[in-house]
C-alpha cells in the first residue's frame, strides 16, 4: 500500500516528468514564423493570423484534455503525461498554424488549490514550445468548484498540502484557499504568453469570458480576409451551460461589423453542443452523410436555446460548428446549410477508452474549401470529410 506521503511524491515526480516532457518538445518541429506573424498582427484592426505562401491553413483541435485531474494521486500526473503525448504526436505529425483548444483544459473541480494555472500552462505547453499560436474556449470543467473527495475524510484524511510560506507582505491564504481559479484569472493567464490569441470578450457578456473573433488573412499584401473564426464560452462550470441572448447579439453585430456583405466564409468553435447536435444525431452506426468512427453516446447539450443556430443557419456564410464535451462522439453531421461537427477527444483524463486524437482542420484559399480529418496518436488518418 502507498501511503499518502508516498503519493505525494510520485505526484510530483510524474509532474516534473511531463513537465521536462514539454521543453524537450519544443526542439521538435519549431514553427518561429507563427510566432512572428502573431507579433505583427497585434496592432491590426481584427486580429489575423496569415496563411504561408502558396500552403493551405491547419488547425489542429485540441479537446478536453482535463489536466489536473485526480492530482493527488499516481493516475492524475500519469494523465498529462499520456495527453501531453497525443498533443506532441499530433503536432508531429500535422504542420498546423494554429491550434484551438476546445474547453476542458483542466479539471478544476479536482484542482484543490488555486494553482489551475500551473496545469493550462501545461496543457498549452506543446504549441507554445514549437511557436504554433493558440486560441483557447471555455469548457464546463475549467472553472468548476473543487469537489472534495470522500476518501479524504477517512483515517488517513488529506494528503499534504505545501502553501507557500507566509511573509510580513504575503499571507499565503489565497493559494490555500480552495476557492479555485475562475474564468477571467484563467484567461489572464493565458494571453499573457505571446502565442495566445485567446481573449477576455465583452466586459458585458462576463461570467461569459471567451466570446471573440479572429481573422485567416491571405499571404499576399496587403492581407484580405480568407476565413473568419469566431469563439463562444458555452458555459457550465461557474455558471449555466447555455449560449446567452447576449452572445448571439455580439455575434450578430461582430459579423455585420467584419463580414457584412456575408462573403468571406465562417467557422464556429464552443464546447458544448447546441441542441441541433440531437437532431443530426446517428442512431446506431455512423452512415453518409454523417462521417465519423465514434457514436457511443448520447448528445449531452447545452440547457436551453436562445438563437444561436438560427442565426447562424441563416447566415450563408457560416460553414461548420466545431464543439467538444463529448469523448464518446467524433462525427460530423450536416444540418440544413451547415456542418455540425465534434472534434476528438484528446485527453487521458476524463471518461472514456477510445483511441485519442485531434480534430485537424484545412482551409484552402482559392478556391475556398474546408477539408478536416482525424489524426489519432498512433500517427493514422481517418473520417476525412470536405466540408465546403
Amino acid at each position: 500500500m502507498v501511503t499518502h506521503g508516498g503519493k505525494l511524491k510520485i505526484s510530483l515526480l510524474l509532474l516534473f516528468l511531463s513537465l521536462f516532457s514539454t521543453v524537450e518538445s519544443s526542439s521538435c518541429g519549431g514553427r518561429s514564423s507563427s510566432a512572428v506573424r502573431l507579433r505583427w498582427a497585434r496592432g491590426a484592426a481584427e486580429r489575423q493570423v496569415r496563411m504561408r505562401a502558396g500552403a493551405a491553413f491547419k488547425i489542429g483541435l485540441f479537446a478536453d484534455l482535463h489536466f489536473g485531474e485526480n492530482a493527488w494521486t499516481e493516475w492524475g500526473p500519469r494523465q498529462d503525461v499520456n495527453s501531453m503525448n497525443v498533443m506532441n504526436s499530433v503536432l508531429h505529425h500535422e504542420n498546423t498554424d494554429l491550434v484551438i483548444y476546445l474547453g476542458d483544459v483542466i479539471t478544476a473541480n479536482n484542482i484543490m488549490i488555486a494553482n489551475a494555472s500551473l496545469y493550462w500552462d501545461q496543457a498549452i505547453s506543446p504549441a507554445r514550445n514549437r511557436g504554433i499560436p493558440w486560441a483557447s474556449v471555455f469548457g464546463n470543467h475549467d472553472d468548476a468548484a473543487f469537489e472534495w473527495p470522500l476518501e479524504w475524510f477517512s483515517a488517513s484524511g488529506i494528503p499534504p498540502i505545501h502553501c507557500p510560506q507566509a511573509t510580513a507582505s504575503y499571507s499565503g491564504e489565497e493559494e490555500c484557499s480552495f476557492k479555485g481559479t475562475g474564468r477571467l484569472q484563467l484567461m489572464t493567464n493565458d494571453i499573457k504568453h505571446n502565442g495566445s490569441f485567446s481573449s477576455y470578450g465583452p466586459r458585458n457578456l462576463w461570467p461569459s469570458v471567451s466570446n471573440y473573433a479572429l481573422q485567416v488573412s491571405s499571404s499576399d499584401g496587403p492581407p484580405s480576409p480568407v476565413a473568419f473564426l469566431y469563439f463562444l464560452d458555452s458555459g457550465g462550470g461557474s455558471y449555466p451551460e447555455i449560449i446567452s441572448n447576449g452572445q448571439v447579439e455580439w455575434f450578430r453585430k461582430k459579423a455585420e461589423e467584419i463580414n457584412p456583405d456575408s462573403r468571406v466564409p465562417e467557422i464556429v468553435f464552443w464546447h458544448i453542443p447546441s441542441t441541433a447536435y440531437k437532431e443530426v444525431a446517428p442512431k446506431f452506426d455512423i452512415r453518409k452523410p454523417c462521417v465519423g468512427s465514434i457514436n457511443k453516446e448520447s448528445v449531452a447539450a447545452q440547457e436551453v436555446e436562445t438563437g444561436i443556430m438560427d442565426l447562424l443557419v441563416n447566415r450563408t456564410s457560416v460553414k461548420a460548428i466545431f464543439v467538444g464535451h463529448n469523448h464518446g462522439l467524433d462525427w460530423c453531421c450536416p444540418y440544413k446549410k451547415l456542418w455540425l461537427c465534434y472534434a476528438r477527444h484528446t485527453g487521458y483524463g476524463g471518461y472514456g477508452d477510445w483511441p485519442r486524437g485531434a480534430r485537424i482542420l484545412e482551409i484552402n484559399q482559392t478556391p475556398f474549401s474546408l477539408h478536416s480529418w482525424i489524426r489519432i496518436e498512433d500517427g493514422h488518418v481517418h473520417s476525412k470529410v470536405i466540408l465546403s
